[in-house]
């Protein structure tokens, strides 16, 4: 089964408040094996905007070290799962 996973990146490495990423890596994943990364620069950061960059792309869960409550709750409206508490790493520790 492919999984798209989203990881928001500051500087090459995981961001610690997804709202403030320079790019997003989305990492696709497939039994349990990287298959491919894409990196793309998010939208302009306004409210609902991520959810449905990362929904656009094929991602259905977020690893960040953090986000607001407003957007995690806009995330889980949109199906998109979020997982928080991360801490920076480059991408490929994550999957």
């Amino acid at each position: 089964m492919k999984k798209i996973i989203a990881i928001p990146l500051e500087n090459g490495v995981l961001s610690a408040h997804l709202g403030h990423c320079q790019a997003f890596a989305f990492v696709e994943v497939e039994n349990d094996k990287i298959t491919n990364i894409t990196v793309l620069d998010p939208p302009q950061h306004q409210t609902g905007t991520f959810p449905r960059f990362l929904t656009s792309h094929g991602a259905m869960d977020v690893i960040a070290g953090g986000r607001g409550p407003q957007a995690i709750s806009l995330s889980l409206v949109s199906n998109v799962n979020v997982f928080l508490g991360a801490t920076v790493k480059t991408p490929f520790y994550f999957c």
